[in-house]
This record gives C-alpha cells, sequence and structure tokens, in this order.
C-alpha cells in the first residue's frame, strides 16, 4: 500500500518538476502541491528551488523565507520511477509526506536522510 501511495506523491511532484542548469550545482525548480517534512523540518506546500552542490544539498522555498541546507546524501537504489523525468520522492507516515529521495536523472538519484541534525 506505501508503494501506491508514493507513486500516486511521486507523479504529483513529477508533472510539477522542471530541470534548470547551473555552471556548478544540478538544480531542480519544484512545485509540491502538499506540506512535507524534509530533515525533521516541516515545509509549506509551494514552490521551491533544489541546488545539488557534490555532497551538499539546499532545498529553498522561491518566495518566502527559511529553508534547509544538509549534508551526506547516499546514492538511491534502483532508478528513477518517473524515467528520465527529474523528480521528488515522498514516502508517507499518517497524514505527513516525508521527502525521500531527489532524481535528477533516470540513473541519478540522492537519498535524503531521516535525521533532523541540520547541516
Amino acid at each position: 500500500m506505501t508503494l501506491n501511495i508514493t507513486k500516486a506523491v511521486l507523479l504529483a511532484a513529477a508533472l510539477a518538476v522542471s530541470a534548470a542548469g547551473a555552471a556548478r550545482a544540478d538544480t531542480l525548480d519544484v512545485k509540491v502541491p502538499f506540506p512535507f517534512v524534509v530533515r525533521g523540518q516541516s515545509m509549506p506546500a509551494g514552490e521551491y528551488r533544489i541546488e545539488n552542490d557534490g555532497p551538499v544539498v539546499s532545498l529553498r522555498p522561491e518566495h518566502g523565507r527559511g529553508g534547509v541546507i544538509f549534508l551526506g546524501t547516499t546514492p538511491a537504489r534502483g532508478h528513477d520511477p518517473a524515467g528520465d523525468t527529474p523528480a521528488l520522492i515522498f514516502t508517507r507516515g499518517g497524514t505527513q509526506y516525508r521527502l525521500a529521495n531527489i532524481w535528477l536523472s533516470a540513473q541519478r538519484g540522492e537519498a535524503v536522510p531521516r535525521s533532523s541534525a541540520r547541516s
């Protein structure tokens, strides 16, 4: 059942993801249609910019303040469930969604650590 929920959330998020080139960092501009948690921090539904620059990942709202910067992602297992389209994967626990993976391409994904420690 969790797999079905994850797939449904993936589809919603994958439709809202677009890739933008950057000189050093991989950048994704996304619209997440629901509130979620990343590294223990609650984030409202909205538009975000995700930058992956080596070991550092930042997730910042397009409009407003706040965001999360963290180290320690690990390669995600498997392949991008959205094909070669950049995608965010969320898992659901009860009524809360958690950012679990960031897929930049069909073979390149990063697993987001669960720890609430901020870097």
